[in-house]
């Protein structure tokens, strides 16, 4: 989320604003601190101008290999 909002030349503030959310829960999110709703997602994905999905897609981490994998 962080890398979309700064590639839109928006502050935490501003998407906090457009999202209709408090800039400290923007915050938050962008640092994975906390699990955000379905409702906030689609808040977020609006307000930044891509899909649901786009925004989902970016937030997951990287799955770990496992020693199986190697």
């Amino acid at each position: 989320m962080k890398r979309l909002r700064k590639e839109r030349g928006l502050t935490q503030e501003k998407l906090a604003e457009l999202a209709d959310l408090h800039i400290n829960y923007v915050s938050s999110c962008e640092r994975g601190e906390r699990n955000i709703s379905i409702r906030n997602i689609a808040k977020m994905a609006l307000a930044l101008g891509v899909s649901m999905g786009v925004l989902v897609t970016e937030e997951c981490p990287p799955v770990m290999e496992t020693a199986r994998d190697e």
